[in-house]
């Protein structure tokens, strides 16, 4: 029988769907209470809202997804994390607990958003079509803007100074692109986050992480994480290589993609970047595939 290696993919921001909060109540009630009290809101009912909230939530719905597929005797081979979901792919590996995980998103979110809103002008553009990979730096830097999430061949998004988005777009046109502001408040992965990292590292020196049980590749570097705290700090500034990453673990062997919940926009990436692997969302298993 052939060897399959599979690689489970946690998503990030923008993939959370209605139904999160009743399937983390009914398997894990315990950290919709301790959410509720590390954001100072139920972030399920803010999801919204902005960061602040969303990262929790869509945070403990990658970790229940993850806890419900390992109890049904599926196993990974190596673990990777869209941004926020870093964290949540740590906790899959056991680089962390589920709990200290959430405490660190909650500071995440919160500065985060706290950062954007005092920025006050920055935001992210994403860029469609044939070859925005590979055109990206030729939009963003004649416009001062960053390569934030590379994500696929096909769609990349900018970040930086709202006030470049209208020359930028006329830009990303002559080269046969589209451009689409997106709603958020906040130049992500960008320098525009500097003054987050700071405190966002304090937070990551009181967590005691332990060795990986499971490979972990870190969505900034595309190799395996080799100082935890110190790469999800980069994060905060530095751009998401998904795309990167996600042919890194393909020549690594992997090709079958399983995304945890919540969402599938993992699951369309994984479908754009690579040919011949199979690609699915864990609710899409069937029981053999565990």
């Amino acid at each position: 029988m052939r060897f399959v290696k599979t690689a489970v993919l946690f998503p990030g921001q923008g993939s959370q769907t209605p139904d999160m909060r009743d399937t983390v109540a009914a398997h894990r009630p315990d950290l919709v209470e301790l959410a509720s009290e590390v954001v100072g809101d139920d972030p399920f009912q803010r999801v919204d809202d902005g960061t602040r909230y969303a990262q929790p939530a869509i945070y403990l719905a990658s970790v229940v997804s993850w806890e419900r597929l390992a109890a049904s005797g599926f196993s990974a081979d190596v673990v990777a994390g869209h941004s926020l979901g870093e964290v949540a792919a740590l906790v899959a590996a056991g680089v962390l607990s589920a709990e200290d995980g959430l405490k660190l998103v909650a500071t995440r979110g919160r500065l985060m958003q706290e950062s954007g809103e005092r920025a006050g002008d920055g935001s992210m553009l994403a860029l469609l079509g044939t070859g925005a990979a590979e055109r990206a730096a030729q939009v963003a830097e004649p416009h001062g803007l960053t390569v934030a999430n590379d994500n696929a061949p096909n769609q990349v998004v900018l970040s930086g100074s709202r006030g470049a988005f209208d020359a930028a777009t006329v830009t990303a046109k002559g080269l046969g692109l589209r451009a689409v502001p997106l709603p958020v408040t906040g130049a992500f992965h960008s320098p525009f986050m500097a003054e987050a990292v700071p405190e966002f590292a304090a937070a990551l020196a009181q967590i005691d992480f332990q060795p990986a049980q499971i490979e972990v590749v870190s969505s900034i570097t595309t190799v395996p994480f080799d100082d935890v705290a110190a790469r999800l700090a980069d994060a905060l500034t530095q751009p998401v290589r998904w795309r990167e990453t996600l042919v890194a673990l393909n020549e690594g062997g992997a090709t079958r993609f399983v995304e945890a919940a919540p969402g599938k926009v993992l699951t369309g990436l994984v479908r754009r970047t690579l040919s011949d692997v199979e690609a699915k969302t864990a609710e899409q298993l069937e029981p053999a595939d565990a």
